[in-house]
């Protein structure tokens, strides 16, 4: 005991001018046992050092370096000095050098006042390296037990106040952007506390590890579910029609809204490894996924079931999509608001709605147009032309319907399968096509001239809007629609072949190379596509364009037939000038009524040039470039082409054959035209 008397009576006589007598004994048994301890120890801290290393002048130097550490943690153990407050010498006497105003130092709970949580997570820590840091396994903490049982008061009370700062972090009205940012810190502060300890030695805290991280983030986690749970009900929101949708725009509302000042504003009170913005684009998108599948496990009608499909797959996607957000939030990494095993019931019942309307609707088309033509009645006229609503209407409900549905279901493969039905949609309307030609009415051929029209507008539909369709349907109602007009054509222009038989007959013959010939077969084609017309512009053009291919290929069967024979050099050159002659003015004749086929012209060029041509090896290369031009033209062709010039020999058309096989063998039938597949010849 003695040398605890002394150590007591050594401080009491060094201070009796600043302490009064119970303080100062007070103060010297303390530091009196830590000087039995080791003459140096290091205390480490979050940031710095302590180090009590014995100085000359012995124990009572340690202990009043000591003093004045634990005065300073233990602020609020005395009055805190005010700014202006200078320091006294022993002899109460200044000293200019103490003059200087020092720091304020403020208690503990002062700091709390002020929401300083950073300070006073920090002074909280170095108490409890203080307290714990020190300790042997030789001694205990009964002595010390008020002290640690005064710091993990302290410490709740921080704690609370940090979660109190926290759950006001989405209150515009209560948010305070230094206090969250200062109770940020502490939180890292005291993670860091908990790692310091894992690395230690020591006997820990019973509160270590702390894991502040984890109640922030459960905190937080619980803020954004009572956000969700009391989602307020706008305006707009009173104007869907269910209370089901009601409550999902609301929610999808305040997500939003939440989700932008987090960006906006808390954002900037978190170190960036927190990686804040997604931590609460997880935590708002588990809450409201969780909503949405206690919805979907529920039985929806239909409207219900696209609007849940809506917000799972169009609107929340576009929602994180805002550029705002977009930047911070990764949104792949949030996944989908409702699984699989739950989108596939919903998606399944809304593509099987879908479909029913699609079939139910194009039938309606149909069976409008159909008993029109019934009634006797013609279609509409639209600048002259006859058209047709069949090819509009269904084009615009299926664009519709099929776009609405990729938003919908959020994938367009799935919403492609609702065109399945269409080709045998599409059959359906050929049906009516061919009823109309066979029973061939007085208002059949307007009716056949508006569906060239609908066959346009579909082809050209499926073409320009292919995404739309799986590739399978897409051919198959091409090919649908090639036969429909391909059949159209034939309808509308059988009747101008009948016509113009008579002079079909004399081409070829003896009368034909009189020029007067040939005129009078103008004339007829003149007024018969007079008669061809009403149909859409482009549609005519197509027709007048496959007229302009029948009566060229017509004209080459009637001369390939052979009844006119070229027997001498003169004879062979006049039906050159016949055929340049008929060439020419055939070409002028359509092209004039609308004809883009200019090429036709070309075949009946090449083929005046063979009968022109004496020279074996000229025919040869002339027959060799109509081939190479013309793929499908056969030896049977050239044969009876040939033939023509009875000055040949048998052997000469044989050798020009042969050229030709092997052109043929060397020529590629891509960007050719078929022609002569159009000229039947025996």
């Amino acid at each position: 005991m003695s040398w605890r008397l002394r150590c007591c009576f050594l401080c009491r006589s060094r201070r009796a001018k600043v302490l009064t007598a119970p303080f100062s004994a007070c103060w010297s048994h303390f530091f009196a046992r830590i000087a039995m301890r080791t003459q140096s120890a290091t205390i480490e801290t979050d940031g710095f050092n302590l180090n009590l290393t014995s100085d000359p002048s012995g124990k009572n130097a340690r202990g009043r370096g000591l003093r004045k550490k634990f005065q300073n943690l233990f602020g609020g153990n005395r009055a805190p000095a005010a700014p202006n407050t200078v320091a006294t010498t022993t002899d109460d006497q200044h000293s200019p050098h103490d003059e200087e105003p020092r720091n304020v130092i403020l208690k503990f709970e002062q700091l709390l006042e002020a929401h300083h949580f950073c300070e006073a997570s920090q002074r909280l820590i170095e108490r409890e390296d203080l307290l714990f840091g020190e300790i042997t396994a030789s001694e205990s903490l009964k002595h010390q037990e008020e002290e640690v049982d005064r710091l993990a008061a302290d410490r709740r009370a921080l704690e609370d106040l940090v979660l109190q700062i926290l759950k006001q972090s989405l209150s515009k009205k209560e948010f305070n952007a230094e206090a969250l940012t200062s109770a940020v810190k502490a939180i890292c502060q005291e993670e860091e506390q908990d790692r310091q300890w894992k690395q230690r030695d020591w006997t820990p805290p019973v509160w270590r590890p702390s894991s502040w991280k984890n109640l922030h983030n459960s905190t937080l986690c619980s803020l954004v579910e009572e956000q969700m749970n009391n989602t307020p009900i706008s305006a707009a929101d009173l104007k869907e029609q269910s209370s089901l949708r009601r409550d999902i725009c609301s929610m999808g509302r305040q997500l939003k809204e939440d989700l932008l000042l987090v960006v906006e504003v808390l954002k900037s009170c978190y170190p960036p490894v927190m990686n804040i913005c997604n931590s609460y684009a997880k935590w708002y998108h588990q809450s409201f996924s969780a909503k949405l599948r206690n919805i979907a496990e529920y039985g929806l009608d239909d409207a219900d079931c696209t609007f849940l499909l809506l917000w799972v797959n169009e609107y929340y996607p576009e929602s994180l999509q805002m550029p705002t957000l977009a930047s911070e939030i990764d949104n792949e990494a949030l996944g989908k608001l409702l699984p699989e095993e739950l989108l596939e019931p919903l998606e399944k019942q809304y593509l099987s709605k879908q479909q029913s309307e699609l079939t139910t609707y194009i039938s309606r088309v149909l069976e409008e147009a159909k008993q029109k033509w019934d009634k006797g009645q013609e279609p509409s006229r639209e600048d002259g032309c006859y058209v047709s609503p069949v090819a509009y209407d269904i084009i615009q409900l299926i664009n519709g319907i099929v776009t609405s549905a990729a938003k919908v279901v959020g994938d367009l493969h799935k919403a492609q399968n609702l065109t399945c039905e269409l080709k045998n949609l599409l059959q359906r309307f050929r049906t009516f096509q061919d009823d109309i030609m066979k029973r061939s009415k007085p208002n059949s051929k307007p009716f056949m001239k508006a569906n060239l029209g609908c066959v346009e507008q579909f082809r050209d539909f499926l073409v320009r809007k292919s995404s739309l369709f799986p590739d399978d349907v897409r051919v198959d109602c091409l090919s649908v629609l090639t036969d429909m007009k391909q059949s159209a054509h034939m309808y509308l222009l059988s009747p101008v072949h009948e016509v113009l038989k008579p002079q079909y007959r004399k081409l070829g013959t003896s009368d034909w190379l009189n020029k007067s010939t040939f005129e009078n077969l103008l004339v007829k084609v003149e007024h018969e596509i007079q008669d061809l017309q009403g149909s859409a512009e482009s549609c005519h053009q197509e027709l007048v364009g496959q007229l302009h291919q029948e009566v060229t290929a017509e004209y080459i069967r009637r001369l390939l037939k052979g009844e006119v024979k070229l027997k001498n050099k003169a004879h062979q050159e006049k039906a050159y000038a016949t055929v340049k002659h008929n060439a020419e003015s055939l070409h002028n004749l359509f092209m004039k009524m609308g004809s883009k086929e200019d090429w036709l012209k070309e075949i009946l060029n090449k083929i005046a040039e063979v009968l022109k041509l004496q020279d074996l090896p000229a025919i040869q290369m002339q027959v060799a470039s109509l081939g190479t031009a013309f793929p499908d033209l056969s030896e049977k062709h050239v044969s009876a082409l040939l033939k023509l010039k009875t000055n040949l020999t048998k052997a000469d058309r044989k050798d020009v054959k042969v050229i030709l096989s092997d052109t043929l063998k060397e020529t590629s039938d891509d960007n050719t035209r078929p022609f002569f597949y159009r000229v039947q010849v025996k």
